[in-house]
């Protein structure tokens, strides 16, 4: 399967994926968090602050009257300056958002839109980076594809093993809070991927612009299984 051949196939099933979260999200208001250089409210030091940070999230939803936030999809996004892991000292920056944000408290279980195995499973430790992470391998039409649930408590990857069999609408994971989940507010990064590209409890979630059109082919857009808008 080429990696351009996966967004019309999910668009074709798009009825038949289940909530990944414990409501329907197309049913919910929701409001979409800008990350990017637009948004002049939030600044490095603000976002650096996991308290101060949460609370933005917090009182922005409130503000707009909505249940829940959304990280938009290809976003290209000031947030990750926070971190090393994405700008290594004389590398170009990742920056564009290769998943969909879903802003929920800690413990929100989450889960499979599809019936699917899980594929691979770590933690990825690193300052700002997914924390606990599970990647579950499913298949549409013989063709094989992925989804990744980055920013987990630590409790979801226990007892669980490669190959394990998730049935569709199955409860596998929950949403860790910062000090287990990359150190960010808590929220769920949700995530399709074409083709693992040998990776294996980990796949890049963030991109560098050079390599913008790439990675969107390879991760196309997550509203494709959550049937809402991504992009704002």
């Amino acid at each position: 399967m080429k990696n351009d051949d996966l967004a019309p196939l999910l668009s074709q099933h798009s009825h038949e994926f289940a909530a990944v979260t414990p409501f329907d999200l197309t049913q919910k208001k929701l409001c979409y968090l800008d990350l990017s250089d637009e948004n002049k409210e939030l600044s490095v030091e603000k976002i650096a602050d996991n308290k101060t940070f949460s609370r933005y999230i917090k009182e922005f939803i409130e503000r707009q009257n909505a249940d829940i936030a959304i990280g938009k999809y290809n976003e290209d996004r000031t947030i990750y300056r926070k971190s090393e892991h994405f700008t290594p000292q004389g590398e170009e920056p990742r920056s564009v958002h290769l998943g969909t944000d879903l802003w929920l408290p800690a413990e929100t279980p989450v889960s499979a839109p599809l019936e699917g195995v899980i594929h691979s499973f770590q933690i990825n430790d690193n300052y700002g980076d997914y924390g606990p992470t599970i990647i579950l391998e499913h298949e549409l039409e013989n063709t094989k594809f992925y989804t990744l649930y980055g920013h987990l408590n630590t409790n979801s990857l226990k007892g669980i093993h490669a190959g394990q069999k998730i049935e569709k609408g199955e409860a596998f994971c929950a949403l860790g809070n910062p000090s287990e989940n990359g150190q960010w507010p808590a929220h769920l990064h949700f995530q399709i991927v074409a083709d693992m590209m040998g990776n294996s409890g980990d796949f890049p979630g963030v991109a560098k612009i050079s390599e913008r059109k790439k990675f969107l082919r390879i991760c196309p857009d997550p509203g494709l299984i959550l049937g809402i808008n991504t992009k704002g």
